[in-house]
C-alpha cells in the first residue's frame, strides 16, 4: 500500500501560473502571502500530511470511531494527531488575525486542505465542519459569541458542527421541528434531534460549539421560521472557563459504508430539561446563515473529490508499476508489468488528466474568492462574487462526482486485488461515496446552477465567463502543431456545447421547469467538463511559453500531452451532454413518468 506524497509541482504551477497567487498576495490583507512563505507552508503541510495524517488514514477505517455512554472515543493515534495539527496552527490558516487567525488567502488554504484531505479524509472533516461554523460566527455572531468562541474555535482547541438535519427532513429544511424556547434572560432551552451530524461527538478537543437550526414558538411554518443557535458542549462562564455539561448528547453513531474514522452522530437536544443555547444573528434568518456554512461547506467536500482522487490515482499508479502480469501486446516477448498495457494507461491518464483539471479549475474558484473578499475595487469583488456563486455548486457537484469515477478506476486498476480491503483501494472508493451527498446532492447542486445561477439572471456570468473562454481559444489558436489543433477544436465544441445548453435553459426555465430540470445534472456535468478543459488549455498554453523560451522542465511536455488526452478523452462528450440539457426533458421522459 503506497503512501501519500503531495503532488507540490503541479499545485505550485496551478497556484503560480493560473490562479496568480501572487495577484492574490497583493490584495490588502494578503501582503504576507508572498511566494516563499507560500512555498514554505506546502512543503511542510505535504511533510504533515505524508507524516502525521496518512499512516492513520488504513488503521482510523479498520478501527473506526466507537461509542459508549453517549461519548465517542476515536481510533488509535487521531487524537495526538489532532494536538499536532493545532499545535502547528494548521486549524486558523485562513481565519482572522483579530481572533487568532493568520489571515492567509483561501487559494493557500485550499491547496492545504486538499493535502489533509488526500491524506485522510476522516480526519480532515473535523477541522472542515468546524471551519464552516468559525464563518457564520465571524459574519453574524454577536460580540460576545465571537469573544468566547472564536479564539478558541479558530486555535482548535474547541471544534464546531453543523446540525441540520432531521430524521423526517432530509434535505428539506422547511420539515425542521427542532425547538428553541426563549428562557427571558437571552438563552434559550433547544430540544429535538438531529442525525448526520459529523464529528458531533469526539474526544480530541474539549468543547464543542454546535450550531443548531430550530424554532422559536411564535415562527412562522416553512423555511422562514427557522433560526440558528449556538449550542456547546459544555457551557462556558463568564470568564471564558468550561461549565457544566450542557444537555446535548450524541446517542449513538452511525455504521457507514466509509469514512470509518469520522463519527456521524446522532444528536439529542434537551432529553434532560433543555439543551442551552444562544441565537446567533436574527430570529428565523437562520436559513440564510446557514448558506453562509453550507457555501463553506460545499467548496471544501469539493476538494474532497480532487483528493480522493489523487490519492487513488497515486496507489493505482504505484501498483500499475509494480504488478507483473501478462505480455505486451507489442514489443516484449515476456511478462511486463501493468503499466505497459494501453487500457491500464488508459484509465490512468483519464485519473492524471481530470484531476489535473479538477485542481486547475477549483483553485481558481478559490483565488476568485479572495478577491471578492479583498479587491479594492468594487466593480471587481461583485465580479468575482459572482463568478463563485456560480461555480460552487460546480466544484462541489462535478469534483465529486468525478472523484467517485477516479476512486472507481483505481480500483479496476488494480483488478481483482482492487476488491481485497488490504490493497487499500476499496477504501478510497467507499471514502468518495458520500461525497456526492455531503452538503446537497448532485441534483440539489445542479438545480441550484440552473436556476438560481443561471435562469434567474439570464445566464449573464456565464457569458462573461464564455468570453474568457474565447479567448483562451484564440490564443490556442496562434499555436502550431497536432496537439494544440486537437486542444483548440475540443475546447470550441465544448464552449459551444455550454452555450447551446445555457441558451435553452434560459428560454425554457419558466415555462418548462420540469422538462429542464431534467437536464440539470448534465449541464452540470458538462459545465465542470468545459470549465476543467479551459483551465488545462490556459496550463498548456503556460507550458509552451515555458519551452519556447528554453525551459527544459519535462512537466512541461508532460502538462501539454495531457491537456491533449483530456481533450481526446474528456471534453470530447460535451456535445453528448449538450445534447441531453436540450432533448433529455421531452417524449422519453414524458413515456417515463408513466412507468415509473
Amino acid at each position: 500500500m503506497s503512501n501519500y506524497s503531495a503532488p507540490l509541482k503541479d499545485m505550485q504551477f496551478v497556484l503560480r501560473e493560473l490562479a496568480g497567487i501572487e495577484r492574490v498576495a497583493q490584495l490588502p490583507g494578503y501582503e504576507e502571502a508572498t511566494a516563499d512563505v507560500v512555498e514554505a507552508i506546502l512543503e511542510e503541510a505535504a511533510r504533515f500530511a505524508s507524516g502525521v495524517l496518512a499512516p492513520l488514514n488504513f488503521s482510523g477505517d479498520q478501527e473506526g470511531a466507537k461509542w459508549h455512554d453517549k461519548s465517542v472515543t476515536m481510533p488509535a493515534g487521531f487524537k495526538e494527531a489532532y494536538a499536532q495539527f493545532i499545535e502547528a496552527g494548521w486549524n486558523g490558516l485562513a481565519s482572522e488575525p483579530e481572533f487568532g487567525g493568520q489571515g492567509l488567502p483561501k487559494l493557500v488554504a485550499a491547496a492545504v486542505q486538499e493535502m489533509w484531505k488526500s491524506a485522510n479524509m476522516a480526519f480532515s472533516l473535523c477541522p472542515l465542519l468546524t471551519l464552516g461554523a468559525i464563518e457564520a460566527l465571524q459574519l453574524v455572531g454577536t460580540p460576545e459569541q465571537k469573544a468566547a468562541y472564536l479564539p478558541n474555535m479558530i486555535s482548535g482547541k474547541w471544534t464546531g458542527t453543523m446540525n441540520l438535519t432531521e430524521p423526517q427532513a432530509g434535505s428539506d429544511l422547511a420539515a425542521i421541528r427542532s425547538r428553541a424556547v426563549p428562557q427571558g434572560d437571552g438563552t434559550y432551552k433547544i430540544f429535538g434531534q438531529k442525525i448526520f451530524i459529523t464529528y458531533g461527538d469526539h474526544d480530541m478537543a474539549e468543547n464543542t460549539a454546535h450550531l443548531v437550526l430550530a424554532r422559536t414558538p411564535d415562527a412562522p411554518e416553512g423555511v422562514k421560521g427557522i433560526s440558528l443557535f449556538l449550542v456547546p458542549k459544555f457551557l462556558v462562564n463568564p470568564d471564558g472557563s468550561l461549565g457544566a455539561r450542557n444537555d446535548a448528547w450524541c446517542v449513538s453513531i452511525e455504521h457507514k459504508l466509509g469514512i470509518h474514522a469520522s463519527p456521524t452522530c446522532v444528536m439529542a437536544f434537551g432529553d434532560g430539561g433543555g439543551a442551552l443555547g444562544t441565537l446567533v444573528g436574527q430570529e428565523n434568518a437562520g436559513l440564510k446563515y446557514m448558506f453562509i456554512m453550507m457555501n463553506a461547506a460545499r467548496f471544501a467536500v469539493g476538494l474532497e473529490g480532487l483528493a480522493i482522487g489523487e490519492r487513488a490515482y497515486q496507489l493505482a499508479l504505484a501498483y500499475a508499476r509494480e504488478r507483473v502480469q501478462g505480455r505486451a501486446i507489442e514489443g516484449s516477448t515476456g511478462p511486463v508489468t501493468i503499466v505497459h498495457h494501453p487500457d491500464v494507461r488508459r484509465m490512468l491518464m483519464l485519473m492524471k488528466s481530470q484531476i489535473e483539471a479538477m485542481r486547475a479549475f477549483s483553485y481558481t474558484v478559490a483565488a476568485a474568492h479572495d478577491a471578492a473578499a479583498h479587491h479594492p475595487d468594487a466593480d471587481e469583488r461583485k465580479r468575482s462574487q459572482a463568478y463563485v456563486d456560480l461555480m460552487i455548486p460546480v466544484v462541489k457537484g462535478w469534483l465529486t462526482e468525478t472523484g467517485n469515477e477516479l476512486a472507481y478506476l483505481g480500483v479496476q486498476v488494480h483488478g481483482g486485488m482492487g476488491f481485497i480491503e488490504e490493497t487499500g483501494a476499496a477504501q478510497h472508493l467507499r471514502d468518495a461515496r458520500i461525497t456526492t451527498i455531503y452538503e446537497g446532492t448532485t441534483g440539489i447542486q445542479a438545480n441550484d446552477l440552473i436556476g438560481r445561477k443561471i435562469a434567474r439572471e439570464g445566464g449573464a456570468t456565464l457569458q462573461g465567463v464564455i468570453a474568457l473562454m474565447r479567448q483562451t481559444e484564440a490564443e490556442l489558436a496562434k499555436q502550431g502543431g497536432a496537439e494544440f489543433a486537437a486542444i483548440r477544436a475540443a475546447l470550441g465544441q465544448g464552449i459551444a456545447a455550454v452555450t447551446q445548453a445555457a441558451e435553452y435553459i434560459v428560454a425554457n426555465y419558466a415555462g418548462d421547469i420540469r422538462g429542464v430540470s431534467v437536464g440539470a445534472v448534465p449541464f452540470l456535468k458538462l459545465m465542470g467538463i468545459v470549465a476543467g478543459g479551459w483551465q488545462m488549455a490556459r496550463a498548456a498554453l503556460v507550458a509552451q511559453a515555458k519551452i519556447a523560451g528554453g525551459d527544459a522542465d519535462p512537466f512541461y511536455p508532460a502538462k501539454i500531452s495531457t491537456t491533449r488526452f483530456y481533450a481526446d478523452h474528456v471534453l470530447s462528450t460535451a456535445p453528448g451532454l449538450a445534447h441531453a440539457v436540450v432533448n433529455g426533458g421531452g417524449g422519453a421522459m414524458a413515456l417515463a413518468e408513466e412507468m415509473l
